[in-house]
């Protein structure tokens, strides 16, 4: 490889100034996502709607950064958690799986962009995988967590609180992301590299 080449490579894997101006708004954009609460055993938060529509609109390299600046400001203490709340003790806590579960979402959702594109069809894929992961991981993280502190919980009973009643309302997110996100995509490339 020529030095020219090599050159280029550095350049095109560096940040700019806007793209550090897009991760922080994003980190903000979820902490308004997650104040929007309705408490629960797990809250209904926006908080999905606020990972798919980073990832979306940032694409995965700034998305999932966004939402590791979310997660530390929130880990500590930082009130950017559903409730204006903050600390490692959420992370840590029964719910703290499905907010690094959010991270595996970009992942997931970093990797299809990477095979597949940012088609819209591409994207849609890869946020319901994103969710299914997010659900998975959070769930093995409840029933980890409520064993040691709680007691036994079975895995029908850790869906019944944790995932069943958030179906419906992730696929609406879903689809309101994507919505967005196709709307929105041509301002937001525009402001990077």
């Amino acid at each position: 490889m020529n030095e020219n080449a090599s050159e280029n490579l550095q350049i095109r894997g560096r940040l700019s100034t806007a793209d550090y101006a897009l991760i922080a708004l994003f980190a903000a954009v979820m902490a308004v996502c997650s104040w929007i609460s309705i408490p629960a055993t797990v809250p209904f938060t926006m908080q999905t709607f606020g990972v798919f529509l980073t990832v979306g609109l940032l694409g995965g390299k700034r998305g999932t950064l966004a939402i590791l600046v979310y997660l530390l400001l929130g880990s500590i203490g930082a009130p950017v958690f559903s409730g204006f709340t903050g600390g490692i003790g959420h992370i840590l806590g029964p719910t703290g799986g499905y907010m690094v579960g959010f991270i595996l979402t970009a992942l997931l959702m970093w990797l299809a962009e990477h095979l597949f594109g940012k088609s819209v069809p591409s994207l849609a894929v890869s946020m319901v995988l994103g969710l299914i992961v997010c659900y998975a991981f959070g769930t093995a993280w409840f029933m980890n967590v409520y064993t040691k502190s709680t007691g036994d919980i079975g895995l029908m009973t850790a869906l019944g609180w944790c995932v069943f009643p958030y179906i419906i309302p992730d696929v609406i997110k879903i689809v309101l992301a994507l919505l967005l996100t196709k709307r929105l995509r041509p301002f937001v490339d525009r402001k990077s590299i």
